[in-house]
């Protein structure tokens, strides 16, 4: 069986710096998929834009607001996933203790529409910040991958979830998402083989070498199947806080020659924009 690699630069239409960095990724093809934020102001531009390049984003679903930038607001406004105020909360923990089930997927149907009414017809959704996986509060993956099954969708869960979070799940979050794996393979809800990502801190790396050291690791350790590396790219003048020097470094990786070299040597085929 082939490896293959869908490489995913998640975040398009976050703010316009983000928003332009993964157009030319696109279009240099140094990523073959991308994952839009519906909420955002900047979401009609880049919807726009991402056109231009021929590929047709995922469907980012997104019930928080995102630290450093102005809060966002829902699409359909369900009362339990907004603050006082109308915003989504930036705390993915607020969002996970009172969020309710049917505004959830409200929600997610909204965005999926504003996507379809612009011409974009998705065909994979994934989770802007992990909200939907009930790493937070509550877990709402069950009616997301039936929502998917609705629609059409496949959905990032990975099969394999260990390459994700390094090493094996605690048994009571392992035992859940068996029953997740399950439920998708029930409902024909396609989803890849394993996911990964960097979840490390600026701090925590100390440089991008560390993070395309990483990166490469996590490229020779992919198995057989189609999974997906997704990474957060960006410009330094778009991204605020100590991290978000980690989104330029996530840039400079997808056009570095020593990737690009262990790309060619590791025998993996870049695949499409989603996990089928």
């Amino acid at each position: 069986m082939t490896r293959r690699v869908v490489i995913t630069a998640d975040d398009l239409g976050r703010e316009p710096g983000t928003t332009e960095v993964i157009v030319e990724l696109l279009a240099e093809e140094q990523v073959s998929a991308t994952t839009l934020i519906c909420v955002s102001p900047e979401a009609e531009r880049a919807a726009g834009r991402v056109a231009e390049t021929g590929v047709v984003p995922r469907l980012h679903v997104t019930l928080t607001s995102e630290r450093g930038l102005p809060r966002w607001r829902p699409l359909d406004g369900p009362a339990s996933l907004a603050d006082p105020d109308g915003t989504l909360s930036d705390d993915p923990y607020v969002l996970g203790a009172r969020g309710e089930a049917g505004d959830v997927i409200r929600e997610a149907d909204a965005q999926l529409r504003w996507m379809r009414e612009r011409g974009l017809a998705p065909v994979a959704a994934d989770s802007h910040a992990g909200t939907l996986y009930g790493l937070h509060g509550r877990s709402w993956l069950a009616e997301a991958l039936a929502w998917c099954a609705r629609h059409g969708l496949a959905f990032r869960l990975p099969r394999d979830p260990e390459p994700y979070f390094g090493g094996p799940l605690p048994p009571a979050l392992a035992a859940a998402h068996e029953l997740a794996v399950a439920h998708a393979d029930a409902l024909g809800v396609a989803i890849p083989r394993t996911i990964a990502t960097n979840r490390r801190t600026a701090r925590e790396l100390g440089t991008y070498e560390r993070l395309r050291d990483d990166y490469l690791r996590r490229l020779a350790a992919l198995p057989e199947g189609t999974s997906e590396l997704f990474l957060h790219p960006s410009r330094e003048d778009a991204v605020r806080g100590p991290d978000g020097v980690v989104r330029v470094w996530e840039a400079r990786l997808l056009r570095d020659p020593v990737w690009h070299k262990a790309l060619d040597s590791e025998d993996v085929e870049v695949a499409g924009g989603w996990w089928a």
